[in-house]
C-alpha cells in the first residue's frame, strides 16, 4: 500500500497551485462580489492542459488519471471554489459520459475539443420538478424523421450560458420514465436558449443558469449511448462527479484552514498569539484532521475509478465526508477570525458561503447516505 503521491502528481500539484495563486486568486473576491465569470481563466487552464487531465492523448487529453484530475480541482478550489467547479463540471459531468458512452465519432467531434479547451462542457439533468428524484423529469425529445425535437427546461446548470456542449437528458416517450435518454446538445442548435441566471449565495463567479428547449432540433446521431439508457448514464456520471465535488470541498476546507492558521499565529490577544490558546489550537487540530481524512477518502475513490474498480460507495463516502468537513472547517475559520471573519475583508466568509453547496449538488448529503446504505445492505 502506497500513500505517497508520484513525482508526476506532485509536479502537477505545484503547477496548479502556482497558477491558482498567481492568476485566479488575485481577482477571486472581486469576481465573487460581481458574480462575474472570466472565460480567460478557462483558456489559460487549457494552455496548461488542465481541461482534459484524465482523457487519453488520442482525444486531446493529458493522458493522466482521475487522481490527477482531483488534485487539479482541489488546488483550484483552495483559492476559488468557482474555478474548481468549472473544471469539475466540464470534466466529470460533460467529458466523462462522452468518454464512457460516446462513439468514436462523438469522441472526436465533442470530447477532443473539450479536452483541448477549445470548447466548454456542461450537464443538464435537474428540472424544476425533479431534483434528487431524477426519474421525475418532464423534458421530452421525440423522434421526427432524422432528428429529435426536444421541449422542456433544465435548471441549476453549472457553466450554463458559457458552455458550448451540453449533455442533456430527456424522455423519448413522454409516458414512459424508462425512456430517459442522453443527448449531446450544441449551444448553436435551433430551439436552444439560456434562461435565468441564478443569484447564488456562494460560487458566485461560476455561472449557474436555466436551459430552455423550444422545439430544439437534435440530430439522431447525437444520442449518447442507447435510447432508454439515459438514467443509467446519468447515475454513473454522478458517481464520478462526486469525486470532483469531494475534491472541491477538500480544497475549500484547506484554503480556510491555511487562512485561519496564519491569522491565529499573527493575531495577538492578552499578550500572545491566539494560536497558543487551547480553544483555538484544538480547533485548528480538528480542522486539519477532518481535511486529511476527507482527502484520503477522495483520493481513494479517484484511485478506484482509475483502476477500473467499483467506486460508487467510495465516491459517496468521500463526497459526504468532504462536504460536511468543508462546512465545519469554514464555520470554524470564521469563528477564529471573530468579527473580522464576518466581513468581506478576509476570504473566510467567502469560503464559508462556497462550502455550503458541496453538501447539496451532485446529490445532497441525504442522497449520499441513501446510496451508502443501499450498498451496505444489498
Amino acid at each position: 500500500m502506497q500513500f505517497k503521491l508520484s513525482e508526476e502528481h506532485e509536479m502537477l500539484r505545484k503547477m496548479v497551485r502556482d497558477f491558482a495563486e498567481e492568476v485566479i486568486e488575485p481577482s477571486a473576491a472581486e469576481r465573487d462580489e460581481e458574480a462575474r465569470f472570466d472565460r480567460s481563466h478557462f483558456d489559460q487552464m487549457a494552455e496548461l492542459g488542465l481541461t482534459g487531465v484524465p482523457w487519453p492523448e488520442e482525444y486531446g487529453g493529458a493522458g493522466m488519471d482521475f487522481l490527477a484530475y482531483c488534485i487539479v480541482v482541489e488546488e483550484l478550489s483552495r483559492v476559488d471554489a468557482s474555478a474548481g467547479v468549472l473544471i469539475s463540471a466540464h470534466t466529470s459531468l460533460a467529458g466523462w459520459p462522452l468518454f464512457k458512452f460516446g462513439t468514436e465519432e462523438q469522441k472526436q467531434k465533442y470530447l477532443r475539443p473539450m479536452a483541448e479547451g477549445k470548447k466548454m462542457g456542461a450537464y443538464g439533468l435537474t428540472e424544476p420538478s425533479s431534483g434528487s428524484d431524477a426519474g421525475g423529469m418532464r423534458t421530452t425529445a421525440v423522434l421526427k424523421g432524422d432528428n429529435y425535437v426536444m421541449n422542456g427546461s433544465k435548471i441549476f446548470i453549472t457553466n450554463g450560458g458559457e458552455a458550448d456542449t451540453y449533455i442533456v437528458f430527456a424522455l423519448t416517450d413522454p409516458n414512459d420514465r424508462r425512456s430517459t435518454t442522453a443527448f449531446i446538445v450544441e449551444s448553436t442548435f435551433e430551439g436552444f436558449s439560456v434562461g435565468k441566471k441564478e443569484e447564488k449565495m456562494g460560487i458566485r463567479s461560476s455561472p449557474t443558469t436555466e436551459l430552455i428547449f423550444e422545439n430544439c432540433i437534435i440530430p439522431k446521431e447525437n444520442v449518447l449511448g442507447e435510447v432508454g439508457e439515459g438514467f443509467k448514464i446519468a447515475m454513473k456520471t454522478l458517481d464520478g462527479g462526486r469525486n470532483g465535488i469531494a475534491a472541491q470541498a477538500v480544497g475549500i476546507a484547506q484554503g480556510a484552514l491555511d487562512a485561519a492558521a496564519t491569522y491565529a499565529s499573527e493575531r495577538v490577544q492578552f499578550g500572545k498569539s491566539i494560536a497558543e490558546n487551547q480553544g483555538v489550537g484544538f480547533k485548528l487540530a480538528d480542522m486539519a484532521t477532518g481535511i486529511e481524512a476527507s482527502r484520503l477518502l477522495t483520493y481513494q475513490a479517484a484511485w478506484l475509478e482509475g483502476e477500473g474498480l467499483p467506486y460508487g460507495k467510495a465516491s459517496a463516502m468521500a463526497k459526504l465526508m468532504a462536504g460536511d468537513t468543508a462546512m465545519q472547517v469554514t464555520t470554524d475559520a470564521v469563528q477564529i477570525y471573530g468579527g473580522y471573519g464576518y466581513t468581506k475583508d478576509y476570504p473566510v466568509e467567502r469560503y464559508m458561503r462556497d462550502a455550503k453547496i458541496t453538501q447539496i449538488y451532485e446529490g445532497t448529503q441525504e442522497i449520499q447516505r441513501m446510496v451508502i446504505a443501499r450498498m451496505l445492505t444489498k
